[in-house]
């Protein structure tokens, strides 16, 4: 579906957790979930 930036939403609508649950507002992640240290690292840019 061609023609980036800026008018094409084909893919999902919404924030999505990696599970696919739509992230909004709802923390979908329990805390101190065993994968917790995999994942700590991961956004500093």
């Amino acid at each position: 579906h061609g023609g980036g930036e800026g008018r094409a939403p084909i893919g999902r609508k919404k924030p999505a957790t990696p599970w696919g649950y739509p992230a909004l507002g709802r923390r979908s992640r329990k805390r101190k979930k065993y994968s917790d240290n995999l994942i700590l690292r991961r956004r500093s840019k």
